[in-house]
């Protein structure tokens, strides 16, 4: 090489934060019930969308790619759950909203439903983490602040529904269970979401969820 030639600069290395460019996590981060909330969001959009028949949007989300690496009980118990309380559900969002549900988008919408629904059913996954994963969904499939939107309805959710929870918390911060909920921030739940990335990988080594668990089985096994 001459040693006039300028030496070819090199792109800047990426971070490694495991965070994609919108701030939501990249696959390699993901357990399989965040994996199971993916494929739950995307059928529920399909249901909100299409109103097509749960048994039809099912099948076609199995074999999507991808869908071995979830937590495929978990998504059964989202996807059919919500469809059939999906009148409760939005019975306990509208109120939060400061627009008509019609004009929610499909993906903010789905991802409220799994968040209450996991309220309502699946006590084995924190209030906090709940939100968090939705916030997350959100993040990743819907509008640029739509995240921001679902938070602030789980947020005002999660206290109502999770009751007994979070004043657990306010009396192990010393606090009282009258003081009004720290805001939902991703770092304030990062150990509880470590924590079910565990749990729920031992679940998959120690008994594989059986394909013929009902709807809310898989939260409360």
């Amino acid at each position: 090489m001459n040693d006039s030639t300028p030496a070819r600069a090199r792109p800047p290395r990426q971070s490694r934060t495991g965070l994609t460019s919108t701030g939501a996590r990249k696959a390699a981060s993901k357990s399989a019930r965040s994996r199971a909330r993916e494929f739950a969001l995307q059928a529920l959009y399909q249901h909100l969308v299409g109103r097509n028949e749960a048994s039809a949007i099912d099948s076609f989300t199995r074999d999507l790619a991808g869908f071995h690496k979830a937590d495929a009980a978990h998504y059964n118990a989202l996807l059919h759950g919500c469809i059939e309380i999906e009148a409760d559900l939005n019975a306990l969002i509208t109120p939060q909203l400061d627009r008509p549900l019609t004009e929610i988008s499909p993906i903010e919408h789905a991802a409220m439903w799994i968040g209450v629904y996991e309220f309502m059913h699946c006590t084995d996954v924190p209030w906090r983490v709940a939100i968090n994963e939705c916030i997350e969904l959100a993040k990743e499939f819907g509008g640029t602040d739509g995240h921001k939107y679902v938070n602030a309805v789980l947020g005002a959710l999660g206290p109502k529904l999770r009751a007994s929870e979070v004043a657990a918390e306010a009396a192990a911060a010393g606090k009282t269970a009258a003081a009004p909920a720290a805001p939902v921030v991703a770092e304030e739940v990062a150990a509880e979401v470590a924590k079910e990335v565990a749990e729920a990988a031992q679940a998959t080594a120690d008994a594989p969820p059986s394909a013929t668990q009902t709807p809310g089985d898989a939260c409360n096994a």
